[in-house]
């Protein structure tokens, strides 16, 4: 079966042919950059990654866009707050990213648009929008006239009579002076105290929707295969990105469109607005492993359903990465048995799990079932290791499954950074010695272990909940 991923625009699963042979054109969106991305949007970003994964087994070349909003309301208000440039304000934010991107392993993309990089591709966008008279100017600033582009609500399913702006929190609110409050923003118009550029449209920036727009088309074509995000982009801003593309353009912007369901936590969306969030780095400070952390939010449900983000769930898939570990490690600990490797059980049994693996990816990205067949291969595989009837051949089918399916999954380099970074046991006896020291009151002994443990490259820091440590 080729691989099949489920197209929010038809609602049903679509195959995935690219428009050029053998190679495959991605545009994935990125967060805004005006804070420490949260846990949840690593939800979709996880998804993203292990499509990319995928489609990289499977096609000869893959083009992935992520890109990165650097120009917003809240970016805005926070760099006139702090008095500093957009650049300056974004910078550590963008930073933090790319860091909590390499600690759970994901792939980079091979470009990372900047909004603020791509102001002439947008004016251009938008002036091939008002040549087409779907446009308005009202007050130094350009609106998309939704009545203009009847087939408008075609991803979201909504009618575009019955749209109001605002709805996510995150689209042009009512600062602006619109015909109707369904259309929405291309070209703001700012002050001259304002971050803003000079432009042929006047003093402004950017609308949210045609930065992506802009973005997509530049670096992957007007029309390309594959656009992701989660399910709070399919409105507005997916449905508005279709309508200002394909007025622009005149065909279809996007062969296939693919979104992720929420995490929740206590059973709410997690958000930055509604304050029920976690960071990567707060979870991995909290003792977390980026392994675990990985696991749960690409294999324990399926993309399309909504996880629930608790401790017993983040424990459950440390389970499951322990026995993936374990697995590998007995494979290459074991001595083979001598015989024929063509009668060997154990090359069926990797054989057949790959097939099955991969036959679960093959439908609309089915990770946590592919694990399924992956584990009880591992049980199959375990009964004839404790037999001691694998033979070289079969330990390397074994190996070579373990392999196969951790190029989806990509835990495995993020446990052999957790062992490098793991304590030794005399690390390990200064800490508990320190803990003692604490306990019994033993300020000045539990300082010189303090300073000891960092002569060895490992960071102390004592929360209520105990003493927490770092390699530095």
């Amino acid at each position: 079966m080729a691989l099949q991923l489920f197209d929010t625009m038809t609602r049903r699963l679509q195959p995935l042919a690219p428009l050029e042979p053998g190679h495959l054109r991605i545009y994935t969106c990125g967060p805004t950059v005006y804070a420490r991305v949260h846990i949840g949007n690593f939800r979709t970003f996880i998804f993203e990654d292990v499509l990319r994964r995928v489609l990289e087994q499977r096609f000869a070349r893959v083009t992935h866009v992520m890109n990165l909003t650097d120009v917003e309301d809240k970016i805005i208000r926070n760099a006139v707050a702090h008095q500093k440039s957009l650049d300056e304000e974004t910078a550590p934010w963008i930073a933090a990213f790319f860091e909590d991107l390499d600690v759970l392993g994901l792939r980079r993309a091979h470009h990372y648009p900047r909004a603020t990089e791509y102001i002439e591709q947008m004016l251009t966008l938008i002036e091939r929008l008002e040549e087409q008279g779907v446009t308005y100017r009202s007050d130094g600033s350009v609106y998309f006239r939704i009545a203009a582009f009847p087939p408008y609500g075609r991803l979201s399913g909504a009618h575009a009579e019955g749209l109001q702006a605002g709805a996510s929190g995150r689209v042009d609110a009512d600062e602006y002076d619109k015909e109707n409050p369904r259309d929405f923003a291309l070209w703001k118009s700012v002050g001259p105290d304002e971050p803003g550029w000079e432009t042929r449209l006047g003093r402004g920036r950017p609308g949210w929707h045609i930065e992506c727009s802009a973005m997509s088309m530049s670096l992957l074509g007007e029309h390309f295969d594959v656009h992701c995000g989660g399910v709070d982009n399919i409105f507005p801003h997916h449905e508005n990105e279709i309508a200002q593309s394909e007025a622009a353009t005149g065909h279809e912007f996007v062969r296939l469109w693919a979104h992720s369901e929420h995490l929740r936590i206590g059973g709410e969306k997690m958000a930055k607005s509604a304050g029920n969030f976690s960071t990567v780095h707060d979870l991995v400070e909290q003792g977390a492993k980026p392994s675990a952390l990985r696991y749960l939010l690409a294999a324990s449900a399926h993309y399309r359903k909504v996880l629930n983000f608790t401790d017993d769930a983040v424990h459950t898939a440390q389970q499951a990465v322990e026995r993936i570990v374990a697995f590998r490690d007995r494979l290459v600990e074991v001595s083979p048995r001598a015989g024929d490797g063509d009668a060997d059980e154990a090359v069926r049994i990797a054989e057949t799990a790959t097939h099955e693996f991969d036959a679960a990816l093959d439908d609309d990205l089915n990770l946590p079932e592919g694990m399924g067949v992956f584990f009880t291969a591992v049980r199959e595989a375990n009964r004839l290791l404790d037999a001691g009837s694998v033979t070289e051949q079969g330990r390397e089918w074994l190996v070579a499954l373990v392999d196969h399916v951790d190029d989806v999954l990509g835990v495995m380099p993020l446990v052999a950074r957790e062992r490098e970074q793991a304590l030794d046991t005399e690390e390990q006896e200064l800490l508990e010695r320190r803990a003692a020291a604490r306990a019994a009151k033993g300020w000045a002994e539990s300082d010189a272990l303090r300073d000891e443990l960092a002569r060895r490259g490992i960071a102390v820091e004592d929360t209520p909940q105990g003493q927490r440590w770092r390699r530095a």
